[in-house]
């Protein structure tokens, strides 16, 4: 290869069937902190400006230009010139005519449903070159970047290959745990109809997986499956810590710190918020369970969870944290954004360039994430059908952190209300506490009878509390479920508190 370092990628493929996933996948290959310091011009024909130039000529001399040409074959065989020959048949063959490094993925695994052509296209491609087949967006992902890295590895490109790509010192197949194998080959066939038998070897699921270089298992392999990957990657753990009141200070009310696999730490850090929370029971009107509705979305506490050690930059000394308020849940990860994306376009429609896409790849299989690229969207949703703000996302120094408000009275919201310093003292009282009387609000405030009646009663009026109880017994809680769900803006202060 000539000089590594600006490398070209066509993406070839029928372009209706693969509209986004080429989009996606173009966003991916230039965001990605890894390939983005190689790949500096992805050429999709769809992108092109108007020129007077036939289009057969266009894209021809696009493959000439590129270092590499990266078919995706799917069921289309896409329009047929007067030979009866596709755009995306020309491509592949005159990348091949021109000695271009070609990586093709086949779309699917029903042969039968593939246009004619397009299956012949498929059997000469197999016959020709390697090729991988995938099913969906977050495998083609996946498959892409290791192809890819091992592709500037082997030409000298990549002085210490990425992470999740790296092979674990000292690490052998001794150190993955059959047991989670069998787990995730069960739970991947039910959730996302994964095609390898639950009796699959672990080399062999390793090796299906991209998680194996010349037999060693990689980092990623031991993140997933290692027996105890801790020894290995002591920093890969999560620690959550829950404080008493709405700032973060020892003492701590409790902390628990998780180690094990992904899957483990990812469970273990979500049941730690849930047992902390408020919930009510409901009736069992409905089912013979009494369900429980938790006062954040258990959902999007999981998919907060679930992202951050998926994503986050595992070169970092530090841990994932979970740190739950009072008033609020922070979910701090080691990393940043990737470079094309920002903290705004998040709350849109955004591709998919996940940080750790083979560690990303196995957490989709299983389900504990869904479309990459869609999981903070999903939070906004679920937060706002519970009444709550929506999400913040901000960076803060070295950590992306996510942070779900447990009420709706947020700085924002109270600062629309007019209130005086003695009931935004009560009310941030009230986050701590949960409920107050009017004698209690004169000893912490300091102030008459008349006065404190009067304030509560301006609270009262204004939706912000509600009264509970009657005569003596009389006590005041927060309101709840009142969210006005207006975006909550990221805020300036780019400190880096990591406790």
């Amino acid at each position: 290869m000539k000089k590594t370092r600006l490398l070209k990628v066509f993406i070839s493929s029928v372009q209706k069937e693969f509209s986004q996933v080429r989009r996606d996948l173009k966003a991916f290959l230039l965001g990605d902190a890894v390939l983005r310091r190689f790949v500096t011009e992805v050429f999709l024909f769809e992108e092109i400006p108007a020129r007077d130039q036939r289009a057969d000529q266009v894209y021809l001399e696009e493959v000439e230009r590129c270092d590499i040409y990266l078919g995706i074959f799917g069921y289309e065989y896409g329009f047929e010139d007067e030979n009866g020959i596709s755009p995306t048949e020309h491509e592949y063959v005159h990348a091949g005519r021109h000695g271009k490094t070609r990586l093709v993925y086949v779309w699917g695994s029903e042969d039968k449903s593939r246009h004619p052509k397009m299956r012949q296209l498929v059997g000469t491609a197999s016959n020709e070159l390697i090729r991988r087949r995938i099913e969906d967006a977050s495998a083609l992902t996946a498959e892409v970047y290791a192809s890819l890295v091992d592709f500037l590895d082997k030409n000298g490109a990549l002085r210490v290959p990425p992470f999740d790509t790296s092979v674990c010192d000292r690490a052998t197949l001794k150190d993955i745990s059959r047991k989670r194998v069998e787990w995730f080959l069960d739970t991947a066939r039910r959730e996302r109809g994964f095609p390898l038998k639950s009796n699959t070897s672990t080399k062999a699921l390793l090796t299906h997986l991209n998680l194996l270089d010349n037999g060693e298992p990689t980092n990623a392999a031991l993140l997933l499956f290692g027996a105890n990957p801790q020894q290995f990657h002591r920093i890969a753990e999560t620690k959550c810590i829950h404080c008493h009141g709405t700032e973060y200070r020892r003492p701590f009310a409790s902390m628990q710190v998780y180690g094990g696999d992904l899957f483990e730490q990812a469970d273990q850090a979500r049941d730690f918020v849930l047992a902390k929370i408020n919930r009510a029971i409901g009736t069992r009107a409905a089912c013979i369970t009494a369900p429980a509705t938790y006062e954040l979305p258990p959902d999007a506490i999981g998919e907060a969870v679930v992202n951050a050690v998926a994503h986050r930059d595992y070169h970092s000394n530090a841990s994932v944290e979970i740190r739950l308020f009072a008033d609020r849940l922070e979910i701090w990860n080691p990393g940043s954004l990737p470079g094309n994306l920002t903290v705004e376009s998040l709350r849109e429609d955004h591709p998919s360039v996940p940080f750790n896409p083979l560690l990303a790849e196995s957490l989709y299989l299983t389900r504990y994430i869904e479309r990459v690229g869609s999981g903070t969207q999903t939070m906004i949703e679920l937060c706002r059908e519970a009444g709550l703000p929506e999400p913040q996302f901000e960076q803060r120094g070295g950590f992306f952190v996510t942070t779900l408000r447990r009420d709706w009275l947020t700085p924002e919201v109270l600062a629309g209300y007019n209130l005086n310093e003695r009931q935004i003292t009560c009310l941030n009282t009230l986050k701590i506490e949960q409920r107050i009387t009017t004698m209690e609000y004169q000893t912490l405030i300091g102030c008459s009878r008349r006065t404190a009646a009067r304030d509560l009663d301006e609270l009262l009026v204004k939706g912000v509390i509600k009264r509970l109880g009657a005569g003596r017994s009389a006590y005041y809680v927060l309101a709840v479920n009142r969210a006005a769900n207006m975006p909550i803006m990221p805020s300036a202060d780019n400190g880096d508190s990591n406790g």
